[in-house]
């Protein structure tokens, strides 16, 4: 391919870099990377766009230099891509930069940005937006952190004049300790809440409060604020806004809301949304396949955003009601000896609470087990205990696997998930933790019966275990 830059990706098959990757090769560059061996869907996103990464990583990768380099936020200090890229860069023999670097260069820079942010649903609400968009004939661009499952992938650059992205408050980079998003510079923010995650960067809830402060106060002017106003941190975060603000969410009090009840079952949701924003009161029937109330609180932020754009709300309506969700958010895998396997992203008791609730509308009558694993640096940090101790007493069953990173933390760091097993079940759920995954697969399929339904929390790949989970249950079929 002639023409353009070439350009490395150090950790390229990051769920921001691969789809940034196949942007940049899109767009005419020459495009390599490197990273661990890589599996599905990354492997194959960038398989389809040409690109073949080098496994492992090596100083010689970087030779002969390209003109940029582009560094993966899991990407160490110490890695040797890294050390040899500081080392030419210093030398002027080429350019370093993050990934939320180059995508404002290459791809932001010129659009209204859209950007999505927030500890819980911004993927969900990003794929939301990028679906709504989409069909309603803005042909945006988008990056979504996740596999939307109505759109041919999770990226695109579009003709529109809206690029819409998931604003990530984790750092840009090693030697970019700042959070991506403020790399985004959204002239559209939809912000659905600011509860602590993270710790291993923000070490107390008020300093990532902080982190969200700056990104709204850093808002234009002419720019528009889309908050989920349920929080009473939020809403304080919503003042510091130099621009208009509209507040959505379910409960009273905000400027778009659900008037009456709202009407959840195991095929969705059903509401009438009101618009109190503007000087006529708007009311839109919406309907969700996607299930939860948490989900009715994201369309609800897409709704609001789409008609600060101006799109027309019959077609945003009914982009809603077509809306399938994204992969690993309550994606049911299949069903096998009569127990339904279900994937979820869950990793915070909050979002954990709200998918077990969901499942329940979805299945009722069901045993519930979840299996979860405490994947994040975050996830098994003691002042979550007391949250997950209620989350989880909305299943039936709980099987909690090993601390992914028990070895970054002293006993004292971390949740002793065999002690909040025997909490649960002195409060008659059924709890077990387990010291390896094979053991809980074990466990799993042992005492699943015809009937259940098993989730799969875990902000990583838990070791494939919900499709090996499928087929161990499959494997019992006659």
């Amino acid at each position: 391919m002639g023409g353009g830059l070439d350009i490395h990706l150090i950790a390229i098959g990051g769920t921001g870099m691969a789809p940034l990757a196949c942007l940049l090769r899109g767009r005419g560059h020459r495009v390599r990377g490197s990273d661990r061996a890589l599996y599905p869907p990354m492997s194959t996103l960038l398989e389809r766009a040409g690109i073949r990464p080098l496994v492992g990583f090596a100083a010689a990768h970087l030779d002969p230099p390209p003109d940029l380099v582009v560094v993966g936020n899991a990407v160490p200090r110490d890695n040797p891509e890294a050390v040899a890229a500081e080392g030419l860069a210093a030398a002027g023999a080429l350019e370093r930069i993050s990934m939320p670097e180059a995508l404002w260069r290459f791809f932001l820079r010129e659009r209204h940005r859209v950007v999505v942010a927030g500890t819980h649903g911004k993927t969900t609400t990003t794929a939301m937006a990028a679906w709504v968009w989409t069909d309603c004939g803005a042909d945006p661009g988008y990056l979504v952190g996740g596999l939307p499952k109505d759109l041919p992938d999770s990226f695109r650059e579009g003709s529109g004049g809206d690029f819409l992205v998931e604003g990530d408050e984790y750092n840009a980079a090693y030697f970019d300790r700042g959070p991506k998003f403020l790399h985004y510079r959204p002239d559209t923010l939809i912000l659905t809440s600011a509860e602590h995650d993270h710790a291993d960067l923000y070490p107390s809830h008020g300093a990532l409060l902080e982190a969200y402060g700056s990104l709204v106060a850093a808002m234009p002017a002419e720019g528009l604020l889309v908050a989920c106003g349920d929080t009473a941190e939020v809403k304080e975060l919503a003042r510091r806004a130099p621009c208009r603000v509209v507040l959505y969410g379910l409960e009273e009090g905000n400027d778009v809301a659900p008037e009456g009840e709202i009407e959840l079952g195991p095929e969705g949701s059903r509401l009438t949304a009101v618009d109190r924003s503007a000087s006529e009161v708007e009311r839109a029937e919406l309907r969700l396949r996607v299930p939860g109330r948490h989900n009715v609180a994201n369309a609800l932020g897409v709704w609001t955003a789409a008609r600060g754009r101006g799109l027309p709300p019959e077609a945003v309506a009914a982009a809603l009601a077509r809306f399938g969700g994204v992969a690993r958010r309550l994606d049911e895998l299949g069903t096998a000896a009569g127990v339904t396997v279900v994937d979820d992203f869950a990793h915070h008791p909050t979002a954990v609470a709200e998918s077990l609730a969901a499942l329940r509308r979805r299945h009722p009558g069901r045993r519930l087990t979840a299996l979860f694993e405490p994947r994040s640096l975050t996830a098994a940090r003691p002042f979550l205990r007391d949250a997950y101790a209620r989350a989880f007493r909305a299943a039936d069953r709980v099987l909690f696997a090993p601390v992914f990173y028990a070895e970054r933390f002293a006993p004292e760091e971390r949740i002793d998930f065999a002690a909040l097993a025997d909490e649960l079940a002195a409060a008659g759920v059924s709890a077990e933790a387990f010291a390896t995954n094979d053991e809980l697969l074990e466990r799993a399929v042992a005492g699943a019966r015809a009937g259940d339904v098993l989730v799969t929390m875990s902000s990583g790949s838990f070791e494939a275990l919900p499709h090996r989970l499928l087929e161990a249950l499959r494997s019992r079929e006659p």
